[in-house]
């Protein structure tokens, strides 16, 4: 038997992730790595995490971990670490917005904070992966967040009450620059396109945008749909790999293939009809964008948030095939994404002055519930 660890096992939004406290940790953040990779069973050759907790895709290998605040303007410090399941790595290259929604209902619940008069409560949160704050904004009860409620996301089977997540000056998270090359629209060079136009954004994390039909794609396919596809993948994946060196996160192709986790690729294109995982028709007139994402080299059944994020901003930049691709008429404060799982809902502030383009704030609802709390084995 391993040695076992005080932790949380919660979802956040679309995601679940192992959520630790920060004191119940190694000091020495070397030995985390081992730790995340036994708790989540991985590496795995199956690719089914059966050994830990994880759940064989992405958006359900992950780790948060929740500390005391180490700036000015946070209450807490929040750590995100994305494992991968198939190879033992454990990347911390960016956030997780799902995730960000269960941290203060956490702080609250676990009394990293003092206990708050009932009501609504904001809880400063700084994560530590791209140096920004969010703001949690959410109902207290009796000491204990309320997870009661009646909103309901895409991709989430029943109601939750709602926490709203206000990212602040999201631009620059993973670069430190929102146009990371300077310019709303690049050319990517790849063996398998050739040149290929994308669009590389930094909002909340950095992504790289290329239209559905530069990979052979309508834009509405379902995830397994575009896993199925001859040659999709292979060329999203090279897109990726030239964009994280185009953008600065890495120097080499060989070095961007280390870090999985960004930039995010998506496939964009215009309003139109599509189906949903469950089989739910969306109408090209109740979108503003369709969008498919791929995470970590899997397409995604729902949207990551922090790149939902950087869509909406992406959307607002002129010159970007983002902006391109979107509906000319619509509402900056409810942006609407067509994903796999439903419509996703995003509002995004963005202004441009004489030093540019720059992304004021993003916000969006998600939901949260503890499933359960003890110990986990590593």
């Amino acid at each position: 038997m391993g040695q076992r660890y005080r932790a949380a096992f919660i979802r956040g939004g679309t995601s679940k992730a192992i959520v630790f406290r920060l004191e119940d940790l190694p000091a020495d953040r070397a030995a985390w790595d081992a730790i995340f990779l036994r708790a989540m069973g991985t590496p795995d050759r199956y690719g089914r995490q059966l050994n830990g907790m994880g759940g064989g895709v992405s958006s359900l290998s992950k780790v948060c971990v929740v500390g005391p605040a180490t700036v000015e303007g946070a209450d807490v410090d929040y750590t995100f670490a994305q494992v991968q399941i198939r190879e033992a790595r454990v990347d911390y290259s960016g956030n997780c917005g799902n995730m960000s929604s269960s941290i203060g209902p956490f702080a609250i619940d676990e009394r990293l904070l003092p206990t708050p008069p009932d009501g609504p409560i904001c809880v400063r949160i700084h994560n530590t992966n791209t140096r920004k704050i969010i703001h949690a904004h959410f109902e207290v009860r009796d000491g204990q967040s309320v997870e009661a409620g009646t909103l309901e996301i895409p991709g989430v089977d029943g109601p939750g009450a709602p926490v709203r997540l206000d990212f602040l000056s999201p631009g620059g998270a993973s670069t430190g620059r929102l146009l990371p090359t300077g310019s709303p629209l690049d050319e990517l060079q790849t063996t398998a396109l050739g040149a290929t136009r994308a669009s590389l954004v930094d909002a909340a994390n950095a992504c790289v945008f290329v239209p559905a039909a530069a990979v052979g794609l309508v834009g509405t396919e379902l995830p397994d749909e575009i896993a199925a596809h001859p040659t999709a993948l292979e060329q999203l994946k090279q897109l990726r790999l030239a964009a994280s060196v185009a953008m600065g996160i890495s120097a080499s192709l060989e070095e961007a293939a280390a870090k999985p986790m960004i930039p995010l690729i998506a496939i964009v294109s215009p309003p139109a009809d599509s189906i949903t995982l469950d089989g739910e028709r969306i109408a090209a007139s109740q979108v503003d964008l369709v969008v498919r994402m791929i995470s970590s080299g899997q397409p995604h059944r729902a949207l990551p948030l922090t790149g939902s994020l950087c869509t909406a901003v992406a959307m607002q930049i002129e010159g970007t095939v983002v902006h391109e691709a979107a509906r000319a008429e619509r509402d900056a404060t409810a942006l609407r994404l067509a994903m796999p799982s439903g419509v996703l809902t995003v509002a995004a502030k963005v202004s441009h002055g004489a030093s540019g383009w720059h992304a004021d704030s993003g916000c969006f609802y998600r939901t949260t519930r503890r499933l359960f709390d003890g110990h986990v084995y590593a």
